[in-house]
């Protein structure tokens, strides 16, 4: 009997296993644009760091409402207002088996902090990192902050052993287009492994089987494929070639909501899309002997000339909504007052502020742009393009894929350009730090996306004293001070904050992230 009941048992067993494997899924997801780097502090990429966090994993993290959990730390304290303290969690694996422990720690905030690292933003309020023992390190602050430990879960860490065997100790230069290891391969603790990625072909990614935690879904597998054309992106979901596309063509949405076989969810994301402008160079491409970007009423000029409730309508078709500011309605700072378009759209009147400002013949100028990245980025631009011709600026298209886009604009090889800014912390702070401190010449946090250099020391004022003022109500006025001084003085063009609609196969169901970063870890598919 008992033999009998053993077999049963593992009979139970066998067919509980293989209704297991039955359930595991392998999950296709297309997007128009591709992953630039694995070295997770290679770029500032919102794809690129959708897949990386995937494999490698922060202290903490975000839960489905965005608000913090532990992840590689289970414990933290303030020490005092400068000294955070962290207990790690132990028996975690690295995906070659090597322990996690605390000097993996400590070099990876180290080394997040070192230049030439693009993710000096998820460690911009920290001076130092340092080993308490094995399972214990201390974050020592620049000062109190009351947003550090939002900033910390983009700080991915890697395996310190690894990255010294394979010359990996330095963040990838990426903007000096620098092939790493790191680059190209990946070591971390996360959900997902790195199998292959084959730049602008196919990224693999397969379950780690030791992950410390446990999947809310059923996939064991993600595969990621770009493809840039819009039609074909949709084809490839309608015929069930992928299951998840996380960008669908805004001109097929109506199409893809009509088939049975196909589910849409769509939400706000924490993006907003802009223009800047370069008001650091003395002479413009172009324009020989004068940048006339330097003068705010060129700069008004331009910003008056768009038409944005035809931006609105023809080219977003609902996926934008016009703001006047440089931050989302769900990021912490925005009000209604700044969320308002400075100026009204007048073509007349940006003709008399070019010709107030000695340009009644206008100028030439180029416009850079993705043409792969955000929501029909490349016809918003020539939108803009004829826009700005009509009010007299002579105005030239340039579109790249994002690749080679984001590098040109951090070598400010560029005079006015697009971009979209997401929100990590969903904190302004993020935003302030990055697109409008001067650029810190040492290649820190301070303007590492100040693209067109702009610099306010009124505003670079403000900004450090909200990085420490732990007041709410004092904080959030500083906030409001310094984006309203950036708004008055038109030093960017903000255009609107983007809605991401997310397309998938009926089978699959997942929950939309206002970070448009899919989570096959709360993903199934049947």
């Amino acid at each position: 009997m008992a033999r009998l009941s053993f077999a049963r048992s593992a009979l139970a067993l066998t067919i509980l296993a293989a209704a297991t494997m039955s359930q595991a899924a392998t999950l296709r997801i297309a997007g128009a644009n591709d992953i630039l780097t694995f070295d997770p502090q290679g770029q500032n990429h919102q794809t690129t760091l959708a897949y990386q966090q995937m494999v490698y994993e922060g202290l903490v993290r975000y839960d489905e409402k965005f608000q913090i959990e532990p992840a590689l730390a289970t414990k933290w304290t303030f020490v005092s207002p400068t000294q955070l303290r962290f207990e790690l969690r132990k028996g975690v694996k690295f995906h070659d088996g090597a322990p996690f422990t605390a000097d993996d720690v400590v070099f990876s905030i180290t080394r997040a902090m070192t230049p030439p690292s693009n993710l000096t933003s998820s460690v911009q309020s920290v001076k130092e990192a340092k080993k308490v023992d094995d399972f214990t390190v201390d974050l020592i602050l620049k000062g109190p902050s009351p947003v550090v430990l939002r900033e910390i879960s983009e700080a991915r860490i890697m395996n310190k052993t690894w990255a010294e065997k394979n010359n990996a100790t330095k963040a990838q230069d990426f903007k000096a287009n620098e092939e790493s290891f790191a680059a190209r391969n990946a070591n971390g603790t996360g959900p997902f492994m790195l199998v292959a990625w084959q730049p602008d072909t196919k990224t693999t990614l397969k379950k780690n089987p030791n992950w410390w935690d446990k999947p809310k879904g059923n996939i064991d597998e993600v595969v990621f494929t770009p493809i840039k054309s819009a039609a074909t992106r949709s084809a490839a979901l309608i015929s069930g070639q992928v299951d998840f596309v996380v960008d669908p063509p805004v001109q097929d949405l109506e199409r893809l909501k009509r088939d049975a076989n196909i589910k849409m969810i769509e939400g706000p994301e924490n993006r907003t899309i802009f223009l800047g402008f370069d008001q650091f160079r003395d002479e413009l491409p172009g324009v020989k002997g004068k940048n006339p970007l330097k003068d705010k009423r060129v700069r008004q000029a331009l910003y008056q000339a768009v038409d944005m409730a035809a931006i609105e309508k023809t080219v977003m078709r609902g996926l934008g909504k016009a703001t006047g500011t440089m931050i989302a309605p769900m990021v912490n700072g925005w009000t209604p007052q700044l969320g308002a378009r400075a100026s009204k759209y007048d073509v007349a009147a940006a003709k008399k502020l070019l010709a107030d400002a000695g340009y009644p013949n206008g100028f030439e100028l180029t416009l850079d742009c993705p043409n792969d990245r955000y929501v029909n980025d490349e016809a918003i631009c020539q939108a803009i393009t004829a826009m700005w011709t009509r009010a007299g600026v002579k105005t030239k298209l340039q579109t790249n894929p994002m690749s080679i886009h984001a590098a040109k604009i951090q070598k400010y090889e560029t005079s006015a350009y697009m971009l979209g800014w997401g929100v990590a912390t969903f904190d302004a702070l993020y935003s302030l730090d990055s697109l409008i401190s001067t650029v810190d010449p040492k290649g820190g946090a301070a303007g590492n996306f100040n693209c067109g250099r702009m610099s306010n020391p009124q505003v670079d004022s403000l900004i450090q004293q909200i990085k420490t003022e732990m007041d709410t109500k004092k904080r959030d006025g500083m906030i409001h001070e310094a984006l309203q001084i950036v708004k008055d003085d038109y030093n960017y063009l903000p255009l609107h904050d983007q809605i991401r609609p997310w397309a998938m196969r009926k089978g699959v169901t997942t929950i939309h992230r206002a970070d448009d970063r899919p989570m096959p870890t709360w993903t199934t598919k049947k």
